[in-house]
């Protein structure tokens, strides 16, 4: 058997860049098919870097997000929270990227071809965008719910919340289907035995940059300026309330408190927002740059094409370790508060005992 790239279909393809960090295949002239068979098409030590890479960030994503579920439904048995709520669907957003998405690229790394038969190619690469497509649109719940609690929270009913994530998994099952009818399982014409996952037979000329333009509007760009225009409307909110003087010293107080928990809610979701775009942006800047100018951007290094692809995928693995960090510091403010709650208590009582001494009442 002879194994290739999963990203290559030997001399019959050219290589192009999919909106999905992968190299779609194109026919290729009848010249090239006489062309013998790189050291690239046969399984290599970019492949092994490949398998090892993901195989770490697997299980590195995998304990956090898995710790971060539970840590999610047991919170919710004690009390309801919208937040807590779309988190938890996160968490399950990245474990679908951690457990289908993962394995799929270190079983593929490892096979360079696919063996895995039609109706798995199809059916794979179907969730192979939908836990990405669903990670993307759970943010924008998130982000719409801040905006909600913080701009107009009379207006954010309980049930919202769950409309939002139930819309979130249509959209991103309806944004996935293409990929079940582009994606098939293919025949070399010269090479027995060789069978790959692509998607080119399918789409007209054009059509690939097309739909991988739609999908880099939906799972990054769409997303990102309602991001944008939701937080950047938070603090815009919080900027003008800022200015307004209290009288009430104690009102203040409580309004300060209040303020201090939407503070720390707000920098938890931005800190996932921003590891988000930190993630993907390079990525689709080689997108970008590959609809711009194609042929530079199939001359650069396919190394470097991967590369970017696998750094997306570590957001993944950061959502839990921001999830982490917040949470610490909220239970040791938690216990902070606590602590000095119980030291003024105490103090109250010693004040009230040596006042009832003085009086002299026994």
């Amino acid at each position: 058997m002879i194994r290739m790239t999963s990203s290559q279909m030997l001399q019959m393809t050219t290589e192009e860049m999919d909106a999905n960090g992968q190299i779609i295949t194109t026919p290729a002239s009848s010249a090239s098919l006489n062309i013998s068979i790189t050291p690239d098409m046969l399984f290599n030590e970019g492949h092994k870097l490949s398998i090892i890479v993901y195989s770490i960030l697997m299980v590195v994503s995998a304990i956090g997000n898995i710790t971060v579920l539970t840590i999610l439904l047991r919170r919710r048995m004690r009390t309801t929270s919208r937040l807590d709520f779309m988190l938890t669907h996160l968490a399950i957003a990245d474990l679908m990227v951690t457990f289908i998405i993962m394995p799929l690229e270190i079983g593929w790394a490892f096979t360079v071809q696919w063996i895995a038969g039609d109706f798995m190619c199809r059916f794979m690469m179907f969730f192979r965008t939908f836990g990405l497509y669903l990670s993307s649109f759970v943010l924008v719940c998130i982000s719409l719910d801040r905006y909600y609690a913080v701009i107009k929270p009379l207006n954010m009913k309980e049930h919202r919340g769950k409309i939002m994530i139930a819309f979130a998994w249509f959209t991103s099952a309806l944004c996935s289907a293409p990929q079940a009818y582009i994606f098939h399982e293919e025949k070399h014409p010269d090479v027995k035995n060789y069978t790959q996952c692509v998607t080119f037979n399918v789409l007209p000329e054009g059509g690939d940059i097309i739909y991988n333009a739609a999908c880099m509007l939906m799972m990054y760009a769409a997303p990102l300026v309602i991001i944008t225009f939701s937080y950047g409307s938070i603090y815009y909110e919080i900027f003008q309330k800022s200015r307004i003087k209290n009288s009430d010293r104690f009102r203040r107080s409580s309004l300060n408190v209040l303020s201090r928990a939407k503070r720390r809610t707000l920098r938890m979701t931005i800190t996932i927002v921003i590891c988000f775009v930190v993630c993907w942006t390079p990525y689709y800047t080689m997108v970008v740059w590959f609809f711009l100018d194609k042929d530079e951007a199939n001359s650069s290094n396919i190394m470097l094409q991967k590369a970017l692809y696998l750094f997306a995928y570590t957001n993944s693995c950061m959502n839990p370790i921001v999830y982490g960090v917040f949470n610490l510091k909220r239970n040791r403010t938690d216990r902070n508060t606590v602590k000095k709650i119980t030291i003024t208590f105490k103090n109250c009582q010693n004040s009230i005992k040596s006042q009832i001494e003085l009086c002299g009442v026994h």
